[in-house]
């Protein structure tokens, strides 16, 4: 090797590692799960990108009225909406759940609920990169976006912001059409919230996936004897269970039938639904999220 491309090597390896050293440890983490499960599946297809004209479809109700094309609209007897290309593609928004109740963990060897849905929403954004998807968050006036740029100004966007959210579920938004939204949360709230909301989602279209993240204590309740149980979200009451023992199989038949809620809400939205346990492998949580995308995609 010659001093010139010595010294060329050299200066590559600085440039990766000052690369590696700027990447948060849950970006690598997921770039490494992500990895793992693109070995075993294929890319999605891009229907196209760019902002040129893709086609005309009729007003719907919820369609901001300043996106009507008023010189089409006078040729026909209805008002139509003008979609440039990059609408018509099947751009994938993300969010997970950022409320205080995903900060916790029942053991010190466990990744809090957070974390893990952070690593699973990351790992899935750099598999839909990998297969020139367009990925966004939900609650960023950013529109969608590909490429490796992409995935690193969304991975900042998630990652700094570490204020606990003060609401358990997204705000609705106006997605384009053919698009997917992929949330990850715990879902111990109401039923009739999250249900209101998907249904909007799903009366315009879209498309959609619930992953529902829980502690493997909270599905267990493995304590025993005299336990206080404390909010993280500013409940006033803090109740004292006498012999956990004795409660353990209401509190499951009750988390059962949260889980038969949250499964009938996507069933009815033609959305998909399931269940992870953070001590569990994220891989599997992972390629299972990621093959439904594939099969619900509009070729």
């Amino acid at each position: 090797m010659t001093a010139a491309a010595a010294a060329q090597a050299q200066a590559t390896r600085h440039r990766a590692e000052a690369i590696a050293a700027s990447l948060p440890p849950l970006m690598v983490a997921a770039e490494r799960v992500a990895s793992t499960v693109a070995q075993g599946v294929h890319g999605r297809r891009r229907v196209g990108q760019g902002d040129s004209f893709w086609q005309f479809r009729q007003y719907q109700q919820g369609d901001p009225v300043q996106r009507i094309d008023w010189r089409q609209s006078a040729k026909r007897q209805h008002a139509f909406i003008r979609e440039n290309e990059w609408e018509a593609a099947q751009s994938v928004w993300l969010w997970r759940d950022g409320s205080a109740s995903m900060a916790w963990r029942s053991r010190r060897n466990l990744p809090e609920k957070r974390e893990r849905a952070e690593l699973l929403a990351l790992a899935l954004m750099a598999l839909l990169v990998r297969g020139g998807e367009r990925i966004a968050l939900l609650g960023l006036p950013v529109r969608p976006q590909t490429g490796r740029g992409a995935l690193t100004r969304l991975a900042d966007a998630l990652l700094t912001d570490r204020a606990p959210a003060p609401k358990s579920l997204p705000p609705f938004e106006l997605l384009p059409r053919f698009a997917h939204a992929v949330l990850i949360g715990d879902f111990l709230g109401p039923l009739e919230e999250l249900n209101d909301l998907v249904g909007r989602f799903s009366g315009r279209g879209i498309g959609g996936y619930l992953l529902q993240i829980l502690d493997p204590a909270e599905t267990a309740l493995p304590f025993k004897g005299r336990v206080r149980f404390e909010g993280l979200e500013g409940e006033a009451e803090r109740p004292l269970i006498g012999r956990v023992e004795a409660v353990r199989a209401e509190y499951q038949d009750r988390l059962e039938r949260q889980r038969l809620g949250l499964a009938a809400i996507a069933r009815a939205a033609r959305w998909h639904y399931a269940r992870h346990s953070t001590d569990r492998s994220p891989q599997s949580a992972l390629l299972t999220m990621y093959q439904a995308l594939t099969r619900t995609v509009k070729r």
